[in-house]
Formats: structure tokens, C-alpha cells, sequence
């Protein structure tokens, strides 16, 4: 199966290698991680799979930190009690702040619901796109 695969990968134009990881690598918890092995296993070389799946993680990382930011606009008001979930995320969000979030928090959950809901506790949404773009070129 993966041979066939391999094959197909092998009469594809690049553009549609890359086109297909960085769709396969903005999907939450597949991310640049999974996408660039995915590429790599499918035929695609390294240097167009690596590349391709940060790109993808990135792009749509992006996206929801934008949407993050707008709903912030318009989010509950101050006061109102958070999740039990939020809650721990943000007690984690509080002591290491975006920095530390942002390098360690993929351990726990994808960086694009990270990067969200780190700009809809508060935190300024360039500082989360910096942090965010080097732990996922890291």
C-alpha cells in the first residue's frame, strides 16, 4: 500500500506534494510534526515535506489567532468564571507566560488551539505569532 502510494507521489507535479502537506499540517494534532513523517513516508522528499508542513502548521495557526483576537473583542465580560479547562490553561498561561506556553504547551494540545486561546485569555496576538513560529519551526 505505502509502495503505491510512493508510486502516485513519484508522477505528481511538486506543487501538488506541497499543496497536499501543507493542507495535511494545518489540521489540529497532525501539525508540522506529523505532516513533514506523513510527506516523507508518502515519497516526498525531506526538503520539500519539512518546509511544506511548517508552512501549513503556521498558516493556519495564524488564522486562529486572528479569529482568537476578534473574539476577544467580543467575548464575555470580565468577571464571568471560566471552564474548569480555561481555568487550568490559564493558571498554566499565567506562570510561564507566551513564551513558555508557546514552546511547551504542544506537548498537551495542538498549536493552533494554544496560540487561540492564548490571545483570548489577554495575551497580545504578534507576541503569540512570534513564539508560536519558532516552536513550530523548532
Amino acid at each position: 500500500m505505502i509502495e503505491s502510494l510512493q508510486q502516485f507521489v513519484e508522477t505528481t507535479d511538486p506543487v501538488w506534494q506541497w499543496l497536499a502537506i501543507i493542507a495535511v499540517s494545518a489540521i489540529p494534532f497532525v501539525e508540522s510534526y506529523f505532516g513533514s513523517v506523513l510527506g516523507v513516508i508518502a515519497g516526498v522528499t525531506v526538503l520539500i515535506a519539512v518546509p511544506a508542513a511548517i508552512i501549513g502548521n503556521w498558516l493556519s495557526m495564524f488564522v486562529l489567532v486572528v479569529l482568537g483576537h476578534r473574539l476577544r473583542a467580543q467575548r464575555v465580560p470580565e468577571g464571568t468564571k471560566l471552564s474548569p479547562k480555561k481555568q487550568k490553561f490559564k493558571d498554566v498561561f499565567d506562570k510561564y507566560g507566551v513564551a513558555g506556553v508557546s514552546l511547551f504547551g504542544q506537548t498537551i494540545l495542538p498549536s493552533q488551539i494554544t496560540a487561540m486561546t492564548m490571545v483570548t485569555l489577554g495575551a497580545h496576538k504578534g507576541t503569540v505569532i512570534f513564539w508560536q513560529t519558532i516552536s513550530i519551526i523548532i
